[in-house]
């Protein structure tokens, strides 16, 4: 018993430990989290109204004339897939969302009959690739927690690059969309080519190009890429943090339950401990008290006994 309340007081300090650094972890993504939530919240505007306005010049270009080749739609044989996951773990099911959704469009395109690559952007999603499916054609780890232009150009670079060059046909992202603190969805979305905007989508009339629509689409589509791709990276960013400061405040809370209940097994185990103590000893009493009484009597028979003999005599 003594070996039992022992194991389970060295338990019990473990937990505690355990959730010390659960605690100490949250309040470190709670702080990335509200910093990461003010970054996406600040450029999500600006990236959906650039992406409404590109798509919108798309439209606008005549389709007898040379299109710009980011936008220029060709059969599609190979498909190129940017793949955003985290770098570490201990975030509950962000990484294992996103890869699960990267995996089903795989599925989907080789049905289809193309063959897929990948640019994988962080660790996880990197070793997911390597140990089932070895198409990585680029990786990029250790993005910051603010990244900018200057971080995501060689990434960038590749992705046109290849589809220029004739490499892929078509490039999708997948990333994790940022809806609220609880809330992460894993979205799918073309890259490239640039879809041009439906026949019924109307602009603000304030917007002029100058000096042209063409003109403008091709100086400002690689911008737009650029962009596209780092709003994805916020919003994934935005999505880790907050998932990984809900997942160790659960942790922190159930190493609580865990404690409680680690504490009312020793109590119990220490009382039972108890209890045998002092049945051990009432025992013992009661047999001492016994033992002096059959002695005392024995002691009174022989006394009795002596006395009767020295009459006789």
């Amino acid at each position: 018993m003594a070996n039992s309340t022992r194991e389970i007081r060295q338990r019990i300090k473990s937990v505690k430990n355990i959730a010390q650094v659960t605690k100490a972890m949250e309040a470190v993504s709670a702080a990335k989290m509200r910093k990461a939530q003010q970054q996406v919240l600040a450029t999500r505007p600006y990236s959906q109204q650039a992406h409404e306005v590109l798509t919108y010049i798309a439209r606008l270009t005549n389709t007898e004339s040379e299109l710009n080749p980011l936008i220029r739609p060709r059969p599609v044989k190979r498909v190129g897939i940017l793949l955003i996951t985290g770098d570490r773990g201990l975030a509950g099911g962000f990484n294992a969302n996103v890869i699960r959704r990267c995996a089903q469009v795989m599925r989907e395109k080789r049905k289809e009959g193309a063959e897929v690559t990948v640019v994988a952007i962080g660790k996880k999603g990197r070793e997911w690739l390597l140990r089932y499916d070895p198409v990585v054609r680029a990786e990029f780890t250790s993005i910051p927690d603010n990244p900018t232009t200057y971080h995501i150009g060689p990434i960038v670079r590749i992705l046109i690059d290849d589809f220029l060059s004739g490499y892929t046909d078509e490039v999708l992202i997948v990333y994790t969309d940022f809806v609220n603190t609880i809330r992460q969805e894993p979205m799918v979305h073309q890259l490239l080519p640039v879809q041009p905007a439906d026949p019924s989508t109307t602009m603000a009339p304030e917007y002029i190009f100058e000096p042209s629509p063409e003109a403008v689409l091709n100086r400002v589509l690689y911008g737009f890429t650029e962009v596209q791709i780092l709003q994805a990276i916020y919003e994934s960013l935005a999505s880790e943090h907050s998932a990984r400061m809900v997942a160790m405040r659960n942790a922190t809370d159930a190493a609580g339950e865990l404690i409680d209940d680690l504490t009312l097994t020793y109590n119990k185990a220490r009382q039972g401990s108890v209890t045998s103590e002092l049945i051990d000893i009432i025992g013992g009493t009661t047999a001492q008290e016994g033992s002096t009484k059959a002695t005392s009597a024995s002691e009174g028979w022989l006394t009795v006994n002596w006395e009767s003999a020295s009459s006789l005599a």
